[in-house]
């Protein structure tokens, strides 16, 4: 069960929860670092994912299904944008303990293993949203709002292990099915480690046509490296990866599948 990211999930929104409250007019109206969207979607995004769980809105039948995840949040941040600031915080505010409860929820008994699709992101065992919220919570925040990387100033702490490692998890878990294109790119191992907070070392193998990650590099002829958090970064596309990646072995065959790597 994913009870780790739980636990992360609750801890980032409350932090979350901590900044919205104290957002200036300005700080409201900044441009986020997530490209399009300014700080006040950035903070309607989180808002209606945990009101999706709380008390999902009615699909209007008339209207086209959104075929992407992208579609999806931005037709959510789309309604939202006419919105005033407090309305925006309210509904983060008010449906925060309520998804928090769901996701628990989702921990126990035959709910844990029912499957979820998350549109083009593909088919997951319920449990495992809870990591899904506890990278989307971790990414907006550190990356997309907060300085340095975002335009909201508040003294951060250094970041934690466990937050950075459940962000990490999840993008593994989600690479085989987010990005299947790397199965093209991918003929044998490459290892990836990843230092400082939410540090570890994976394997990428493909088997059947499918993209395996297991843990520990073994004996992988090539790896590439990077900074945890910085994965966050270049794993999202949020940055260029070579500005991150160091590369030991055939730069050029790593190259090809960092190439392709897009996790949403």
């Amino acid at each position: 069960m994913s009870t780790s990211g739980l636990s992360v999930t609750r801890d980032l929104a409350e932090r979350y929860a901590s900044v919205v409250t104290s957002l200036s007019a300005d700080e409201w109206a900044a441009p986020s670092r997530c490209a399009g969207w300014s700080v006040k979607d950035l903070v309607a995004h989180t808002g209606s994912n945990f009101a999706a769980l709380t008390d999902p809105t009615p699909v209007d039948p008339s209207a086209p299904a959104p075929k992407t995840a992208e579609e999806l949040q931005e037709l959510l941040v789309a309604q939202r944008r006419d919105w005033s600031a407090p309305q925006v915080a309210e509904e983060f505010l008010q449906n925060m303990e309520g998804a928090l409860a769901a996701l628990a929820a989702m921990q126990e008994g035959e709910m844990a293993t029912a499957p979820i699709t998350l549109t083009d992101l593909g088919t997951y065992d319920a449990h495992q949203l809870a990591d899904a919220f506890a990278f989307d919570l971790w990414c907006h925040m550190y990356v997309d709002l907060l300085a340095p990387e975002g335009p909201v100033h508040r003294p951060v702490e250094p970041h934690d292990h466990q937050s950075v490692r459940a962000a990490v998890d999840w993008m593994w878990t989600g690479l085989p099915q987010m990005c299947p294109q790397v199965i093209s790119a991918l003929t044998r191992p490459l290892g990836v480690v990843l230092t400082g907070p939410g540090e570890g070392e994976w394997t990428l193998t493909p088997a059947e046509d499918q993209i395996m990650v297991s843990a520990g590099v073994g004996s992988s002829d090539t790896v590439v490296s990077s900074s945890a958090t910085d994965f966050v970064l270049w794993g999202t596309r949020r940055s260029p990866w070579p500005k991150h990646v160091t590369i030991s072995g055939d730069h050029a065959y790593a190259a090809a599948i960092l190439d392709l790597i897009d996790v949403v």
